[in-house]
């Protein structure tokens, strides 16, 4: 997911703006881990950017989201640019880490 949304819409108020952004997110974060793993993969990762615009945006952790979508109402911005790309990932154990 690639996409700019906008805080600003004639019917909506701002408040109901923002939960139709975040259940969107969830929505596809949600989708994306349902789907199916290729070998070797443990679980689905996600490589996220969060900025007022595609040139700005700056790598966050995925359960960064809501609060960098909340600071963006705050700071009253008209929209912001969000990234969400998934990955496999592969689990590494703590006693393998240890080790070395």
């Amino acid at each position: 997911m690639k996409k700019t949304f906008a805080l600003t819409h004639p019917k909506l108020k701002p408040a109901r703006l923002v939960d139709a952004i975040k259940h969107e997110v969830k929505k596809y974060l949600r989708r994306e881990r349902n789907k199916t793993l290729p070998v070797g993969a443990d679980y689905w990762d996600f490589d996220c950017r969060f900025g007022a615009t595609e040139s700005q945006a700056d790598v966050i952790a995925t359960k960064e989201i809501n609060k960098c979508i909340d600071e963006a109402v705050k700071a009253e911005l008209d929209s912001f640019y969000l990234e969400i790309l998934a990955k496999p990932g592969v689990r590494t154990s703590s006693i393998d880490e240890d080790l070395e």
